[in-house]
């Protein structure tokens, strides 16, 4: 099992746009940037928690479990 972040799906359902996130959460624009163009991409948990806590969600939902794409 692969972990895919869901952190662009959930903002943008919310109305936050990447950038208003980025500077909310305090996250580094790199580093939000990332978080976007990959939903693979090993993150922080101290990044996750602030993410979460701006977008008013567990940090549970921010992360899926989802089958490995490679065999």
């Amino acid at each position: 099992m692969a972990i895919r972040l869901r952190v662009k799906e959930i903002a943008t359902a919310k109305g936050w746009t990447q950038t208003k996130l980025q500077r909310a959460a305090d996250v580094h624009p790199s580093t939000m940037q990332g978080i976007y163009n990959d939903p693979y991409r090993d993150v922080a948990y101290s990044t996750l928690v602030k993410i979460a806590k701006v977008l008013g969600v567990d940090i549970s939902e921010l992360t899926e479990e989802v089958p490995n794409e490679k065999s």
